[in-house]
């Protein structure tokens, strides 16, 4: 069932400690098929230099497991709320990447303040409340999803143009079209807090101007976009 898919969210995990966004186990990516809402999701605990493509584990989104051996990541429902929150996404990764863990911990979005950033988030990477003691004591990984679909909102956020959250006290997740594309993503917003953190040990009041913001990411999302080869 779904083996393409499963070879795709395979190769999406693999990616993460290829790009040094995730040590040991702290990662997971899914991917989903939205004609049978069906996830494939990264099994829970299970080294990325062990993982193969039969060992993913296919889920409803009711968390359901329809097929696999192995349970799912712990952070599935994460995964589900986003799902059904986001409808235009296929793809879901969450790390503990180091530099954006630490914008999470100390509960500050990343602001735009230079090119790389604009070039795939338009405007600030958002960081969202703290859970409260209910919510965590309640249904943590679900109220974990809810907390991010509720900073979108509350923020007016487009998910399609800000493919990316810190969750505070906690660490990033990242979405895409696809899970490729969320992979891709989550190197690019470790590498953009990495860049952020030091520019503000040299610059706290380094900003860029939104001019400057606004030209980087249309010349590669906007309607007249012209960064790359005609496809």
């Amino acid at each position: 069932m779904l083996e393409e898919l499963k070879e795709e969210v395979l190769e999406a995990n693999l990616e993460l400690p290829r790009h040094h966004v995730v040590l040991y186990t702290w990662g997971n990516a899914s991917g989903i098929d939205r004609e049978r809402n069906l996830i494939v999701i990264k099994p829970s605990g299970v080294p990325y230099e062990y993982l193969k493509a039969s060992d993913m584990v296919v889920v409803n989104l009711e968390g359901e497991v329809v097929e696999g051996n192995l349970r799912p990541s712990s952070d599935t429902r994460t995964h589900i709320e986003l799902y059904k929150n986001f409808p235009e996404i296929g793809g879901v990764v969450h790390t503990h990447s180091i530099h954006a863990a630490a914008f999470a911990q100390a509960g500050r979005p990343i602001i735009p303040i230079g090119t790389t950033h604009a070039d795939y988030f338009y405007g600030p990477v958002p960081c969202t409340r703290p859970l409260t003691k209910e919510e965590v004591e309640d249904d943590y990984e679900r109220n974990t999803g809810k907390v991010i679909a509720e900073t979108f909102r509350d923020l007016k956020i487009d998910p399609k143009s800000t493919p990316g959250v810190l969750v505070r006290n906690h660490g990033p997740f990242t979405w895409g079209k696809d899970v490729k594309e969320a992979a891709y993503h989550a190197v690019v917003l470790e590498t953009v807090a990495e860049m952020a953190l030091k520019t503000f040990l040299l610059s706290p009041d380094a900003r860029i101007q939104n001019y400057i913001l606004e030209k980087h990411y249309e010349r590669k999302h906007g309607p007249h976009a012209y960064y790359g080869q005609v496809k």
